[in-house]
């Protein structure tokens, strides 16, 4: 494929996920199975942090992504480079 010389590729990287001290206490108290269910939701999120969830509020930046008995609701800085995770739950 020819690529104009003027035009940047730009590399997709996955966004670095942190926890809120909620969330940390959330995630202690799963167990083996429900974190493994877990962990490719938060996958999803690192991926496309501003696709994945809906934002709750038109004047709020917490988005919610709910999926398969998984809920998490999180902030992304605004380049979506790193992702506080404030709530965890898995059904």
């Amino acid at each position: 494929m020819h690529r104009h010389p003027d035009v940047l590729e730009v590399e997709m990287r996955r966004a670095v996920i942190t926890f809120h001290e909620v969330a940390e206490r959330q995630l202690a108290e799963l167990d083996d199975a429900a974190l493994a269910r877990l962990d490719p939701h938060l996958g999803v999120i690192a991926e496309d942090p501003a696709g994945a969830g809906v934002q709750l509020r038109p004047d709020s930046p917490v988005r919610e992504y709910a999926k398969d008995g998984v809920r998490v609701a999180y902030v992304a800085t605004v380049l979506g480079t790193i992702v506080l995770v404030a709530y965890v739950e898995v059904d």
